[in-house]
């Protein structure tokens, strides 16, 4: 791998407020206002979204050669999150956090 864990520090940062973001989101809001926000699509996609942001986060700091494939696939992830979070609505922290992750992702991805 071409970059130390300095070089990849911002992606590891966004990949840690996505998780943090999409899992409050889920736990939180979502629980709390129902309906929409916890049909099982959305709800799961959200989980989804903070699993795989802590494991690129865990494998950027471990320095994996999986880092570029796996950033690949957090990243479209996460494009899908925002965009299931933008569509239901009152979301807007999830959405930022996870476009700003799938760019960052995306990112390392060509590495």
């Amino acid at each position: 791998m071409d970059h130390t864990i300095a070089s990849m520090q911002p992606c590891i940062e966004a990949c840690t407020e996505c998780h943090h973001a999409c899992l409050k989101t889920a736990m939180t809001h979502c629980l709390m206002a129902g309906g929409k926000h916890t049909e099982p699509d959305h709800f799961t996609l959200l989980l989804n979204c903070a699993e795989i942001c802590q494991t690129s986060a865990n494998l950027q700091l471990s320095g994996s050669e999986f880092v570029p494939k796996l950033c690949a696939l957090c990243a479209e992830i996460c494009e899908a999150c925002a965009t299931s979070c933008e569509a239901v609505g009152d979301m807007d922290e999830c959405v930022a956090a996870c476009r700003k992750c799938a760019e960052s992702c995306a990112n390392m991805a060509v590495i």
